[in-house]
């Protein structure tokens, strides 16, 4: 077995630097088109998300020329969910480290990045961090804390080694993400252009509703109406560890679910079928601030997954209606109207059962949906298929990847 060797992270880095203070960067230097600036919202999943990341003018990249990250780059975000952290690769180079954020830049000749990214996201590096961050009520993080970071390396020739066999996961994992997205974004087109732009039914007669000119026969109606169950989710009897995950407001990440903040549930207490998450659910955040408004259409067929207090469950007769019913909620439009019934002062805002009730959406006909429903079935059978296999993937990388760290598994067991 290759003796690993301790390190504090300081020593196997270039650098470990703090973002932007706000006085360098203000929200109005923020352009429409220019270089991305990382935040600690932008960081999920290891990975940088850039769908609403802010950007700034190539002035402002000039003056944060220290903040620039470079492929091989780890950043974290100073304060919140400091457990998380994301890798630059060569998309990101150049893009610049944000306020809020900390870039680690990793010497190369001493560590391999991908390697130590794996390490940084062990519970036992995460259960660190956060046992040394500062602060009560929100965990903060800083350069100090992160410089003594203990942690063991093998060779940096077994790093690359170990690098590339984990990593031949996740671009598996990677793929099957990306084909999802554009399965989802195929049906977002079609619900747009069957059922808001009403493009197959423009040659027939139009009628005038509350929510503007609708085709005949079709109606505005309530989700009290159009669902067939609205409930809220269990109030939960939390337990270390069990199999009774808990899908809580801070896994609903809306299109996603982050699953490493599932909570677990009692198995010794019964919780009703109602509240627990089935195939097709729409499941709507419902408390607070920040997280209130995100929807997730559930696309898993677990049974054993609860569905925590806060969060909305929406139920149809039909797949196809219940991924229009999530298709519909996240638009820009509707997201406003949900603002728009929130009840409650700052930081206790509430979405009430009865205002969800209350909350109005264009239907179409019954055999609109018949014929929509095997596209859309089978759109959402992949990305179900996909989401199962990437599931399986990171449980077998998750289960490996200790073993491969510590020395137990060697490279060669794996036959790679």
């Amino acid at each position: 077995m290759e003796e690993l060797k301790t390190y504090r992270l300081a020593d196997i880095c270039n650098s470990i630097q703090t973002g932007p203070f706000g006085s360098q960067l203000h929200k109005s230097d923020y352009v429409e088109f220019g270089t991305p600036i990382v935040m600690p919202k932008d960081i999920t999943n290891g990975k940088i998300n850039d769908n609403n990341i802010s950007r700034i003018s190539k002035n402002d990249v000039a003056k944060l020329f220290k903040h620039k990250l470079v492929s091989g780059n780890i950043i974290y975000p100073r304060r919140g969910d400091i457990s998380k952290c994301a890798l630059i690769t060569s998309k990101e180079d150049g893009w610049v480290c944000g306020t809020g954020c900390i870039k680690v830049d990793i010497n190369q000749q001493i560590a391999n990045s991908t390697y130590v990214m794996y390490v940084l996201c062990q519970s036992e590096t995460v259960n660190w961090i956060e046992s040394n961050a500062v602060g009560t009520t929100m965990l903060n993080l800083n350069t100090s804390i992160l410089s003594d970071l203990p942690i063991k390396l093998p060779s940096l020739n077994t790093q690359k080694k170990l690098a590339n066999i984990v990593s031949s996961f996740d671009k598996k994992i990677d793929l099957n993400r990306r084909i999802n997205d554009n399965l989802e974004q195929q049906a977002q087109t079609l619900f747009k252009s069957w059922l808001v732009d009403f493009d197959p039914f423009k040659n027939g007669k139009f009628v005038e509703s509350e929510m503007g000119m609708i085709p005949e026969g079709w109606k505005v109606i309530s989700l009290q109406e159009y669902c067939q169950e609205i409930t809220r989710g269990n109030i939960p009897t939390y337990v270390e560890k069990s199999n009774r995950p808990i899908l809580n407001q801070k896994v609903n990440k809306g299109v996603s679910l982050e699953k490493q903040y599932y909570k677990y549930n009692s198995e010794n207490v019964e919780v009703s079928i109602s509240k627990m998450a089935h195939y097709g659910d729409v499941l709507l955040n419902s408390l607070g601030q920040g997280t209130l408004g995100r929807v997730h259409l559930y696309k898993e067929k677990l049974g054993n997954v609860i569905i925590d207090q806060f969060i909305t469950i929406l139920r149809t007769n039909l797949f196809v209606k219940s991924a229009y019913l999530s298709y519909t909620l996240n638009r820009p439009e509707y997201q406003t109207i949900i603002e728009g019934n929130v009840t409650g002062s700052t930081g206790m805002w509430v979405l009430t059962i009865n205002n969800v009730r209350n909350i109005k959406i264009i239907v179409p006909k019954e055999s609109c949906f018949l014929e929509l429903a095997p596209i859309i079935n089978s759109i959402y059978q992949a990305i179900s298929n996909n989401t199962a296999e990437m599931e399986q993937l990171c449980t077998l990388r998750d289960c490996i990847l200790p073993h491969l760290m510590s020395g137990e598994l060697k490279i060669n067991d794996l036959n790679c």
